[in-house]
């Protein structure tokens, strides 16, 4: 696949964020799906496991089933919710800056959990043009292949 550099005039587009929307369908492991200590457990894992730097948690279990949980890193976050009736969690790994991975912190959650059908897909958020102020404190990276969604996995 090519990379593409989309320009705006004579600008470069840059994004401040990478967002990955991650489904977890066809879960096997049902009684993790509905263990609030073990869900919120995977998550600080995945967020280890991509370099994330974890400054807080927090999760809720409802009744009868089901929890959402969100992990703020200074990155900034991922968060889940599960359905363990349908074998079903949605997950986002929402992330800036250079060192993190979330593709890593999305492939340890699908096999954490599971998923026999997981699906992955990757939004740039803040899109802005080299034209626009930058913040002093963050650097961006190039956005490349930007046209919208870009598909990073899908299993039917």
């Amino acid at each position: 696949m090519k990379l593409l550099i989309l320009r705006k005039g004579a600008n470069r587009l840059y994004a401040l964020g990478t967002h990955l929307l991650v489904e977890l369908k066809d879960c096997t492991n049902l009684k993790l799906l509905n263990d609030v200590k073990k869900v919120e457990e995977a998550l600080v894992s995945a967020a280890k496991e991509a370099k994330a730097t974890i400054i807080e948690t927090c999760f809720h279990k409802f009744s009868p089933f089901g929890i959402s949980g969100v992990v703020v890193i200074a990155e900034s976050h991922l968060t889940i919710h599960t359905w363990p009736e349908y074998g079903f969690a949605a997950v986002d790994i929402f992330t800036c800056g250079e060192t993190l991975q979330p593709a890593i912190a999305a492939s340890y959650l699908i096999e954490k959990f599971k998923s026999r059908r997981p699906s992955v897909v990757e939004m740039k958020r803040g899109i802005i043009s080299n034209g626009d102020v930058k913040l002093p404190h963050k650097q961006v990276k190039e956005v490349y292949n930007y046209g919208g969604a870009q598909e990073l996995q899908m299993a039917l």
